[in-house]
């Protein structure tokens, strides 16, 4: 039988502390704010899941998830709400809440916040695989949005030189939508 973690209560709200199973709302977890990438949660304690990343996001218009990449594992993206903008293999998509985006290894993508107001964007990919498949292109379209590398890199620290490290914060009243 697998044991329960514990929640530890630290300064910025909820985190798990230990290996088991949880239940916590992603309104009392520790979130991050990450300027040009928005504010996220990943529900994780010190150490990582090891085989699935779970990240709910918020994105002002303009903010995206990350930089343009593809990698060697599969991820999964659900508008919960808002607007967003896709940036799939060179091409532009528009989402809408409840809109899923599949990207399935090797694909480059990319999601910015679009619209009039702030979206909400829960994203899941599988981890555990080696990151020999990762790569940051250079892409116009994603240029665009302000989330391509200036020149390809494999390095994760290379594309997000130009950023500060992400700051942990509590959550906020409003980032996400009010439950029903």
């Amino acid at each position: 039988m697998t044991p329960q973690a514990p929640l530890r209560m630290t300064t910025f709200g909820y985190m798990p502390d230990g290996e088991g199973w949880f239940v916590v709302s992603a309104r009392e977890i520790r979130w991050r704010e990450w300027g040009p990438l928005g504010v996220y949660c990943d529900f994780e304690g010190k150490r990582r899941f090891p085989q699935l990343g779970v990240n709910v996001s918020v994105l002002e218009p303009g903010q995206s998830l990350g930089r343009y990449h593809r990698e060697n594992a599969q991820e999964g993206f659900l508008v919960l709400a808002g607007r967003c903008v896709l940036v799939v293999e060179d091409e532009e998509r528009d989402l809408r809440a409840w809109d899923f985006f599949h990207s399935p290894p090797g694909t480059a993508h990319m999601i910015v916040g679009a619209g009039d107001g702030p979206s909400v964007v829960l994203a899941v990919g599988a981890r555990g695989l080696s990151r020999k498949g990762l790569v940051y292109p250079v892409s116009k379209v994603a240029a665009k949005y302000g989330v391509s590398v200036a020149h390809e890199t494999k390095k994760p620290r290379d594309a997000y030189s130009d950023l500060e490290r992400p700051t942990r914060a509590r959550y906020h009243e409003g980032w996400l939508p009010d439950a029903s």
